[in-house]
């Protein structure tokens, strides 16, 4: 089916500068900034050639956007929330990209001091210590988006993921949830939405299919490493294989991904 652009005026607004676009036909990811992510979405932006970052929807407490479960490696039972404190200056209505941290200065050195007490005995920690630098110094920022977006790519970088980021508030889409996703999708030129299985169980495929865009179910594996990853943050992953033997578990899963997208 060719594919055809329905975007309108009712879409929401780009940026004032359109941004570098990646090449068209690629498996695109649409997912909300979260602060240092579990295992399977860690996979699925993996996965993708590129991902959407979804920064202007309405933030959600008690959510992974701001908070993440820690487990050092071989102690599931000593599991430890992780949060940021966030304040929404416009209440319920305030966007993520708009969420603010309470204290800033505090919840760096909170971050810092909690990663270090649940991972240290693990003989991979040193090597992620110095490549949390640039997560603990977006706190400077005082915005809780910008730190759970750059956690994803330290960790994204660390295993040579070389994808493409884009935000969504940088491109246009109109308002429903799968037509905007749709939208999102078709404004990069994706031949393919990599859709997570909770998202499978709400979604319209018929904006996708009425653009041309196939949709393709994410299912990551179930057995060991990946038993509790979709409640536990990739750090516990990592912290337990190192970061050769976790980045041959993402290829795996993400080459299985790619033949599926390509059926």
């Amino acid at each position: 089916m060719a594919r055809t652009n329905h975007l309108s005026a009712t879409a929401s607004p780009a940026g004032s500068s359109s941004p570098d676009l990646p090449p068209p036909g690629g498996l695109c990811a649409i997912h909300q900034p979260n602060f240092l992510p579990r295992l399977t979405t860690l996979a699925k932006l993996f996965a993708a050639d590129y991902w959407i970052v979804l920064d202007d929807v309405q933030f959600t407490r008690r959510d992974y956007q701001h908070r993440a479960l820690l487990a050092a490696p071989g102690e599931p039972e000593g599991r430890r929330w992780l949060t940021i404190p966030t304040h929404l200056p416009r209440g319920r209505q305030t966007a993520i990209r708009e969420a603010l941290i309470a204290d800033a200065a505090l919840a760096r050195r909170r971050t810092a001091g909690i990663l270090r007490q649940t991972y240290r005995s693990s003989p991979h920690w040193p090597a992620f210590a110095q490549a949390l630098q640039p997560v603990l110094a977006a706190f400077e920022t005082g915005r809780t988006g910008a730190v759970a977006e750059t956690s994803t790519r330290v960790l994204l970088d660390l295993l040579g993921w070389r994808g493409q980021i884009l935000s969504s508030s940088r491109l246009p889409a109109r308002p429903g949830r799968s037509q905007r996703l749709a939208d999102l999708a078709v404004a990069t030129g994706a031949r393919s939405y990599l859709c997570g299985t909770g998202g499978m169980k709400y979604l319209d495929e018929g904006p996708f299919a009425a653009q041309g865009i196939a949709v393709t179910p994410f299912r990551p594996p179930t057995a060991n490493i990946w038993a509790s990853g979709c409640k536990e943050s990739a750090v516990t992953g990592l912290m337990t294989l190192g970061l050769a033997a976790l980045t041959d578990e993402l290829r795996a899963v993400a080459a299985q991904a790619a033949l599926q997208s390509a059926a």
